[in-house]
């Protein structure tokens, strides 16, 4: 695949944080688990920093799933029950793929890439669209193989795999779809890659601490809450990831995400991380600050 040749001077500029309010779209297998859901809470009480424009149900295959297809759309109705709670339902909500990326230059069609294409097509180098990517990465990697020309108008933020230094980085994210991860990593799109285990895995919190600041935040807190409680039958002694509000901590702070920038990791097919220096640069965060993000979020979603 012959992808759009972004100059490295231009890929290191658009990496650099902004200022004011950025315009993004979330893809998002919902349904997959809890720290989605906060997720997108988060994205939505953070209109200072940032405008959502759309969502994007992503594939996922697990046990809450009987295929990819399935799993879209349990979260492509999810979603919709998040923006139903918050009186938010102007924000448009597509499905996308039913299954993962065949081959590593064919896309698989869906409404959400499609939509991808269009809004980044009307945005410019200057006024990037922002892709909030927080599941298997098949829509984004979709929609660059559909108009590879999107990748000069657009930064992907992705919760994917695990840190470089990890024994592997079979990351659900990252291994439900290979030929997509590469996509993301070789195509030379500006990408903010946020590890899960190393990084974002310091963002644990307990139902004691869920039940103390965000249950009686009203009907989108009582829903957080019960979606916490209900993850697990026995909460003594117990903490969960959630994880995926790192990407969202890093637009709207980037202070609480510490990154640098390195050269685009190369993928094994076993899922292992090699490195090449002469590959392109990507923004890579090291270590995600826990107590601040979640002060954040529990502050935003106070009614």
């Amino acid at each position: 695949m012959n992808y759009p040749k972004i100059l490295e001077e231009h890929r290191i500029q658009r990496l650099q944080p902004k200022s004011g309010t950025l315009r993004i779209v979330m893809d998002t297998d919902t349904f997959n688990e809890i720290d989605d859901q906060f997720a997108v809470v988060y994205a939505l009480q953070s209109p200072e920093r940032l405008q959502v424009e759309a969502f994007y149900a992503a594939p996922f295959f697990n046990n809450l799933s009987t295929s990819p297809k399935d799993g879209m759309e349990k979260s492509y109705r999810e979603l919709h029950k998040i923006l139903d709670l918050m009186n938010r339902t102007e924000i448009p909500v597509y499905p996308g793929s039913e299954r993962y990326l065949p081959g590593p230059k064919t896309p698989v069609e869906s409404e959400a890439a499609r939509n991808l294409v269009e809004r980044a097509l009307a945005s410019s180098p200057e006024d990037p669209l922002y892709v909030v990517a927080i599941g298997a990465i098949t829509n984004v990697a979709s929609a660059i193989l559909m108009n590879p020309s999107i990748i000069n108008n657009i930064v992907v933020v992705w919760l994917g795999g695990h840190a470089l230094h990890w024994q592997d980085t079979r990351e659900f994210n990252l291994e439900q779809d290979i030929h997509a991860a590469r996509v993301i990593l070789d195509s030379g799109v500006p990408l903010v890659l946020i590890p899960c285990h190393g990084a974002a895995s310091n963002l644990k919190t307990t139902l004691a601490e869920i039940e103390a600041y965000v249950k009686d935040s009203g009907v989108v807190g009582k829903y957080l809450y019960e979606t916490y409680r209900n993850c697990h039958p026995d909460h003594f002694a117990y903490s969960r990831i959630i994880w995926d509000i790192s990407t969202i901590a890093y637009l709207v702070n980037d202070q609480h995400t510490p990154s640098v920038l390195i050269s685009s990791p190369v993928l094994s097919d076993d899922a292992r991380w090699s490195v090449d220096n002469y590959r392109h640069f990507i923004r890579y965060v090291t270590h995600v600050e826990r107590d601040p993000i979640f002060r954040d979020l529990f502050l935003k979603i106070k009614p």
